[in-house]
């Protein structure tokens, strides 16, 4: 993997936008950049995200089977080292944050071997935490 990864950005919907920031700021440690009243960026581990208010709440998520678990198909998150995701982990279960698929490792003892888990945000945006057991599997088939 290139050590040159440059941050992505991501836009997703909100509808309540003090809540998205204190959920964000203090259940994952985001910090905010700019914002306005319809929309707020976050520094989601050194990549942009940002909120965007809309009129409508979200709509039911589908999921896929994969690995034994119904992944939700619409969702977004980060890879993370093991040992910073088994941190955060324990903070948000330390909080009381609600799993969607609690943390696991999921397609143990092969090369796609991966830590796992799933939480929502409180405008029902579902989120991916994961650290790969070897990184250099991110990509392989």
């Amino acid at each position: 993997m290139s050590k040159t990864l440059r941050p992505f950005h991501l836009a997703f919907p909100i509808h309540d936008i003090n809540q998205t920031i204190d959920w964000y700021k203090n259940i994952l440690g985001c910090t905010i950049g700019r914002q306005d009243t319809r929309w707020v960026d976050f520094n989601f581990f050194g990549h942009q995200i940002s909120g965007h208010l809309i009129d409508k709440n979200i709509k039911q998520i589908k999921t896929n089977l994969v690995d034994g678990e119904n992944i939700p198909c619409r969702h977004f998150g980060i890879i993370l080292d093991l040992n910073n995701w088994e941190k955060l982990s324990k903070n948000l279960t330390s909080k009381k944050v609600e799993f969607v698929i609690k943390p696991y490792i999921r397609f143990k003892d092969t090369k796609g071997e991966q830590a796992t888990f799933f939480i929502k945000d409180p405008n029902g945006n579902v989120l991916e935490f994961k650290s790969f057991k070897n990184d250099g599997m991110i990509f392989d088939n």
